[in-house]
């Protein structure tokens, strides 16, 4: 009887720390009060100059091809990209969330393109 409570309680004290760290290891989710895991103020400060400047080669330099959204954003619509970017950082998140669903990036609702199609599943039919 010991073995199996201590093996339950193991179990759930497991859980209870996968569940608590899965919050660390979602995606980014288009808040910029939050930092990424790849935050550096260095990193930062390159990425705010590439957005003023619209200089799309130096953004998609930081970015090393990393998350869905080096597919989406190209050279023709990042001036777009960007200016949804300084909406954000004023404040303005119903006009940044359209240019964002335009763009068909994915919202914290499931909007945008991409979104619940995992595991196989066909979701417009």
């Amino acid at each position: 009887m010991n073995k199996a409570i201590i093996a339950l309680t193991a179990l759930t004290l497991g859980a209870g720390v996968l569940f608590a760290s899965v919050p660390n290891a979602l995606a980014y989710r288009g808040d910029p009060n939050v930092q990424g895991p790849n935050y550096s103020p260095e990193r930062h400060e390159a990425m705010v100059k590439a957005f003023e400047k619209m200089d799309y080669n130096a953004w998609k330099n930081l970015m090393q091809g990393r998350g869905r959204i080096t597919q989406v954003i190209n050279e023709d619509n990042f001036a777009l990209f960007a200016k949804m970017h300084q909406l954000r950082l004023e404040g303005k998140t119903d006009e940044a969330n359209q240019i964002r669903q335009e763009l068909g990036l994915g919202l914290r609702d499931g909007g945008g393109s991409g979104q619940r199609m995992g595991m196989g599943r066909n979701w417009n039919k």
